[in-house]
């Protein structure tokens, strides 16, 4: 049952765009684990090399999605 729902989820998800490049960016920060997260991703994303520097955009902007837009 718990694989159907994440399933599900993941391909609402892939419909509403929240997806960029195999990747769920559309998250809250709420936790270090996921600025973190979040930081590493837009790094990865934007060729940005500096951890403080991203992390700083990160949140700025609140969310991976629009760091990368905002880049």
């Amino acid at each position: 049952q718990k694989m159907v729902l994440n399933m599900i989820s993941t391909a609402v998800m892939i419909c509403l765009g929240r997806v960029y490049d195999n990747r769920m960016v559309h998250m809250q920060i709420t936790n270090e684990k996921l600025v973190d997260r979040g930081t590493l991703m837009l790094m990865e994303k934007t060729g940005i090399n500096d951890y403080e520097e991203a992390k700083a955009r990160l949140l700025k902007y609140g969310s991976v999605h629009s760091a990368i837009e905002n880049k």
